[in-house]
């Protein structure tokens, strides 16, 4: 009997940059079609893993990074797969987010961290995290859209672009979406069966599995208490929670038998005893708007962008655009500090475009160089407004942009902010603070607001509700510890 080969097949085949094998799944002991060699998914996560350091960033506290290590590689000794090493970390994403990279590298984020209210939450996730990369996942994920043509395989792996929609969009913008890409959106069967081994592996290892749906509720919580403010993507965005989620999680709870092992953090006091003084909320070192004036403590230097526009701080650009969407200025670093005209000529180069008007001049005590240009984009013909100053810290680029039509209504913006461009000032730097996480004790039949004043909390009661899980209108407890965000002037490193 002849057999029509499989549409995979053929696929696999016809893909002739990749080699295709059938493997088995450690999940599901079944065996599957895969474009993607245990050996390639390493080298992939080991690519990743080091965009990661560099574009998100990795939390700079040995004794917490070694906590987190400590929680999944106990579950990871248990895990279904066995051939790749896990590595575990934590993020510098101030959004609550968890995420895996192929062969086996893992991350929470400390925004994660700041609403997690026990050590069996935690490593409910992180468990979950590390159900992706047994059943191979993001393998999967390559082997389906390499069928479609669709994503290159480091694309495929980390599409989602650090949350997709509107935020996905602007990042698109700016340039910067070719290192922003790391968390996967898995599908429904995928993030099921990843609840499923998380929960097991976490009730293995000795912790409660019914921590995963409390969790869920709290990630949910927050989600529905953001909503409509502009936000970065979270864990929910990538990890989607259903109440058919949190249902089946709940019931699984009640058929798995918790192994009888100490956890590592004896109780909620010294769980939190380990988050004590963790960073929530945006990092003043990477810097911070003040309304529409941007400061940057750790490379000395503040620009001001139109009053009105909304803003961005990424972690290579910052940007702000026009509230009509036509127009955009982003600042960012082009290379070392040196002559500017030079820097100019080398951009104009690099992007075959032709400057118009240049002159050098001095900006905020600064050498600078600036010009006009015209460039092509999806959108039609954009004019140019271009500024290069050097700085100590390097030659900083200003590029305002908008359509040909508009540029005239933008022109004396775009100008404002070029020339804004200066040091910060002593009042400046000694004003900026950063936002800390505090445990503190409440006093009986106290409520959040009123132990929020009482504490200097600088979270709203609806953050600090969220982050507890607790209502808002709580009565608490005498010596019922309560999270709250602190504030403390800022050092740089």
């Amino acid at each position: 009997m002849v057999r029509v080969p499989s549409l995979l097949m053929l696929l696999c085949v016809a893909w002739l940059t990749t080699a295709c094998a059938t493997v088995v799944n450690p999940v599901t002991g079944e065996r599957e079609w895969s474009t993607m060699s245990p050996e390639r998914e390493t080298a992939l996560g080991q690519q990743a893993a080091a965009q990661v350091a560099r574009e998100i960033g990795l939390v700079d506290d040995p004794a917490l990074n070694a906590y987190v290590d400590a929680v999944g590689q106990r579950m990871a000794r248990l895990s279904p797969r066995q051939d790749v090493s896990y590595h575990f970390a934590v993020a510098d994403m101030p959004e609550p987010n968890a995420f895996a990279l192929p062969g086996g590298w893992i991350y929470v984020s400390r925004g994660l961290l700041a609403i997690a209210n026990s050590e069996a939450e935690l490593a409910n996730v992180v468990g979950h995290e590390i159900g992706h990369v047994a059943a191979r996942h993001a393998a999967q994920r390559e082997t389906r859209a390499a069928g479609a043509g669709l994503l290159t395989a480091l694309g495929t792996v980390a599409a989602g672009v650090v949350g997709g929609g509107a935020a996905a969009q602007t990042v698109a913008q700016f340039g910067q979406v070719a290192g922003a890409g790391y968390i996967a959106s898995y599908g429904r069967d995928q993030e099921r069966q990843s609840d499923e081994v998380g929960q097991k592996l976490a009730a293995a290892a000795g912790w409660d599995p019914a921590a995963m749906a409390t969790f869920l509720a709290t990630l949910d919580r927050e989600t529905l208490r953001e909503m409509g403010e502009p936000r970065m993507p979270t864990f929910l965005d990538s990890h989607p929670v259903t109440a058919e989620r949190v249902r089946d999680t709940r019931t699984r709870a009640g058929t798995l038998d918790t192994t009888a092992v100490a956890p590592i953090a004896g109780s909620r006091r010294e769980f939190l005893a380990r988050l004590e003084g963790l960073l929530v909320g945006p990092d003043p070192a990477e810097g911070v708007f003040q309304e529409s004036l941007f400061l940057h403590p750790g490379l000395d230097f503040a620009v001001g962008f139109p009053g009105g526009w909304k803003t961005s701080n990424q972690k290579t650009a910052v940007a702000a655009a026009s509230p009509q969407q036509d127009a955009f200025l982003v600042l960012e670093l082009q290379g070392p500090s040196g002559n500017p005209a030079s820097a100019a000529q080398a951009f104009a180069q690099q992007h075959r475009i032709e400057l118009l008007d240049p002159g050098p001049g001095r900006i905020g005590g600064f050498d600078a160089f600036r010009a006009r240009a015209q460039a092509r984009s999806q959108q039609g013909p954009l004019a140019l407004d271009l500024t290069w100053i050097s700085h100590p810290a390097g030659t900083f680029r200003l590029i305002g942009a908008s359509s040909q039509n508009a540029f005239a209504g933008y022109r004396d913006d775009f100008a404002r902010s070029a020339f804004s461009f200066r040091r910060m000032s002593g009042a400046e730097r000694n004003g900026i603070e950063s936002l800390r996480l505090h445990a503190v004790s409440a006093r009986a039949g106290e409520t959040l607001d009123s132990l929020s004043r009482r504490t200097g909390n600088r979270w709203s009661v609806a953050q600090t509700a969220v982050a507890n899980a607790l209502s808002a209108d709580a009565r608490l407890r005498a010596g019922q510890l309560v999270k709250i965000a602190v504030a403390v002037p800022f050092r740089a490193r």
